[in-house]
């Protein structure tokens, strides 16, 4: 992959990461309010955890702006909307592997959906939709035909 497809590409990793993180934070935490990122009887906690992530996916949104912005300054940014497309998928996708491996099974700091009559479930499908991102991302990108 040419170095300029290539910062296109891990731009989109990182705005994917962000958006995925922001839609997460949004829906789950805010809108439905049915985890926080950990879970626990001190609200405190709660709300200010939930902030670090925020500023967290805050974070990973401008990195992949400012990536994009120095990229296109020192014309080393590609222009393909497969692989940049390709890339938000992969990097949103991985959001929720990395995100429901770690909090929701190895550290399980919460559940997508802890009160639910069965929270397996919604974690499970929350992974399920991690991975159909990541295919779709993959197969995207491989449309590129100098990919």
């Amino acid at each position: 992959m040419k170095k300029e497809n290539k910062n296109l590409f891990i731009a989109g990793i990182i705005l994917g990461l962000g958006l995925v993180g922001a839609i997460d934070g949004i829906v789950f935490h805010q809108l439905l309010q049915w985890h926080h990122m950990i879970l626990s009887p001190n609200i405190r906690l709660e709300i200010f955890t939930d902030g670090l992530f925020t500023a967290l996916f805050s974070a990973k949104l401008i990195w992949g702006a400012v990536k994009i912005f120095q990229d296109a300054r020192k014309n080393e940014l590609g222009d393909s909307w497969r692989i940049f497309l390709g890339g938000i998928f992969i990097g949103g996708g991985s959001f929720n592997l990395v995100e429901g491996i770690v909090d929701h099974h190895i550290l399980q700091v919460h559940r997508v959906k802890p009160m639910a009559d069965n929270p397996l479930m919604y974690d499970l499908t929350f992974l399920a939709i991690g991975l159909l991102l990541v295919i779709i991302g993959v197969m995207i990108k491989r449309l590129e035909p100098n990919a």
